[in-house]
């Protein structure tokens, strides 16, 4: 089937040096950008983390250093892929959690501006978990009826995602989907609005750390002060603000808490 498109939607992957989303580098990107018109554009590139790409992790994705030895950094690459994925919504496999966040991370380094805030983003993983309650590899023998042979291929898991996502909307369009608690979230429809609403809405920063409550609220999402409003926090324990700024959080989250903090300060002034 044929996703139904404003906007061209790109599916990616990423294999990377390990999972830490602050300090490991991507060693390969492959998206599939589906464009409204049906057309589907692959590209895969190898990339040079600038780090050593530890053996347990090459055990997983099969790429070690010398695979990467001669290809481009993600800085050579960072202003045509922005390119390439400027207009374009985006969505993946677990991509909320980590490789949105990873990707931001190496443009932020790469001193290319790559705000995902005015995106939809669209998250299979989370569908799938929503309405089956697994993998990447248990998706795609769930809804595409095949065995993902090249799984952590990122090009192969980009191939299944795209099959998985695809398979979803054409299996769940019209159902309702529910919380664990039985409220209803909303409706899976053939829309990248909508189901960007059901897997990405409520984010504040990419990581997660902040998040948007029942009243549109930014809490935290972590630690100490979990579901407490940010802007309270800040206001009530000023030191907090520097220990994030100080401490090992993604900068798209630091980035975030500023903003909040400067739009509290701007309220508060008038």
């Amino acid at each position: 089937m044929q996703l139904n498109l404003r906007n061209p939607l790109t599916v990616f992957d990423l294999e990377t040096t390990g999972t830490n989303i602050v300090n490991d580098r991507i060693v390969e990107i492959s998206v599939v950008k589906l464009m409204p018109n049906g057309e589907e554009i692959v590209k895969t590139h190898k990339i040079n983390p600038t780090i050593p790409i530890p053996h347990e992790s090459s055990l997983i994705h099969g790429i070690y250093d010398e695979d990467v030895r001669e290809a481009p950094t993600f800085k050579n690459i960072a202003k045509s892929l922005a390119k390439f994925l400027e207009g374009s919504d985006l969505a993946g496999f677990n991509v909320l959690k980590f490789d949105i966040p990873v990707l931001v991370e190496e443009f932020l380094r790469a001193g290319v501006d790559f705000d995902v805030s005015k995106r939809k983003v669209v998250d299979a993983q989370k569908i799938f978990h929503m309405m089956e309650k697994r993998t990447l590899s248990a998706a795609y023998r769930f809804y595409c009826g095949k065995t993902l042979d090249d799984a952590h291929s990122a090009e192969a898991d980009t191939l299944a995602t795209t099959e998985v996502l695809k398979a979803q909307v054409n299996r769940y369009d019209g159902q309702d989907v529910f919380d664990n608690l039985g409220k209803k979230l909303g409706v899976i429809t053939n829309d990248v609005e909508s189901l960007h609403k059901l897997t990405a809405s409520n984010l504040v920063d990419l990581a997660g750390r902040m998040v948007l409550n029942t009243k549109g609220e930014a809490v935290f999402n972590f630690g100490k002060h979990r579901q407490k409003s940010v802007v309270e926090v800040l206001q009530k324990e000023p030191s907090y603000y520097d220990w994030m700024m100080n401490g090992d959080f993604p900068q798209d989250t630091k980035r975030r808490l500023t903003e909040i903090k400067l739009k509290a300060l701007s309220n508060f002034g008038r």
